[in-house]
């Protein structure tokens, strides 16, 4: 058996699971309501305490531990689902309209800075390779024979 415990903005609300005899609390009830299993605190301040009930021979104890605010809203499944769905059908319109927008730009040239447009001759000749890196010729590998494999 287990207590029952609703938090509503700062009302904290705690129902015993004795159901029969009179129902005792510890810390005695502040604020007596119509059923006596019902423990209610308002105003509370997110303090923990210990809680307990008792009836005859049964006594039930609790530590209560729960943060509460009074600025907060109760949202119910449907309203997050809701707005779960209406955050994805957004973010799929977003993309849809990005990759139509993306895809008719493809097939364009872009006049940036390497680039050129067609037709135009080029006004500098490229640039001569570094004569370090010059690539072998036949009949010039005698500058390269003595890097021949040596065994150790």
């Amino acid at each position: 058996e287990e207590f029952l415990v609703e938090i509503s903005g700062t009302t904290v609300t705690i129902t015993c699971p004795v159901t029969e005899g009179t129902i005792t609390w510890d810390p005695a009830v502040i604020k007596p309501s119509d059923d006596e299993r019902k423990y209610i605190i308002e105003d509370y301040d997110s303090t923990p305490r210990n809680l307990s009930c008792s009836s005859g021979g049964k006594k039930y104890a609790m530590y209560l531990n729960a943060r509460v605010c009074a600025n907060c809203e109760e949202l119910d499944t449907l309203a997050v689902t809701g707005i779960v769905i209406a955050d994805l059908l957004i973010t799929l319109g977003v993309l849809i309209l990005v990759y139509y927008f993306s895809k008719d730009r493809k097939g364009k040239t872009s006049t940036g800075a390497g680039s050129r447009p067609r037709g135009q001759k080029m006004q500098h000749p490229p640039p001569v390779p570094n004569p370090d890196y010059e690539p072998i010729r036949k009949g010039q590998r005698e500058v390269y024979a003595g890097l021949e494999p040596r065994g150790f």
